[in-house]
């Protein structure tokens, strides 16, 4: 295996350790607030994140695979500019702010802020804007190894952008502060 897959392979040990250590230690800490995570956000939608959030994962294993597995780091590039290094990039813009979201978003239910508030904000656009650049980079990469595999990739990374840049960057933000914060619009 080559040296930069070993590297990619350490950062998802790590980062996915820190991702769900912070899910594990925030609910265990605070199981009265865990429903408040969920802010505003209406019941009627509650199951479309629910349904997206497991195409999201299985999404995450899917490129994974992927970029793992079926990608030469030594010949690779991403449109004519970027090497196989921008994966590890992306895969730390979207882990270790991960693991910041959910001690972040318990200390904002305790005290509220606008910097805390902003601090989310920033992570979540961080964790979206990787997610993107990885759908980006999927698109961009040249040569095609296994076509299918790309595509299946592809339909990942689709389903994880929709759940990172879409609904916990945009549209969880928007019901969030409101009743749960003490913060206005």
């Amino acid at each position: 295996m080559h040296s930069l897959q070993i590297a990619l392979g350490g950062m998802n040990i790590a980062g996915g350790i820190l991702v769900i250590g912070s899910y594990v230690q925030g609910i265990r800490a605070n199981p009265a607030n865990s429903n408040a995570l969920w802010g505003g956000v209406p019941t009627s939608i509650i199951p479309l994140y629910t349904v997206c959030m497991l195409l999201a994962a299985a999404g995450y294993f899917a490129f994974s695979y992927y970029v793992f597995f079926r990608i030469d780091p030594d010949i690779a590039e991403i449109g004519n500019v970027f090497d196989f290094k921008l994966f590890l990039i992306l895969y730390g813009l979207i882990l270790f702010p991960s693991a910041l979201w959910m001690p972040l978003t318990f200390a904002m239910l305790k005290k509220p802020g606008r910097a805390l508030w902003w601090a989310i904000r920033i992570t979540l656009f961080v964790v979206g804007l990787g997610s993107l650049g990885l759908l980006l980079a999927l698109l961009g990469l040249e040569p095609v190894e296994s076509a299918p595999l790309r595509w299946l990739a592809v339909s990942g990374s689709v389903f994880f952008c929709v759940q990172t840049a879409l609904l916990d960057a945009l549209v969880w933000p928007k019901y969030f502060p409101v009743k749960y914060t003490g913060l206005s619009k």
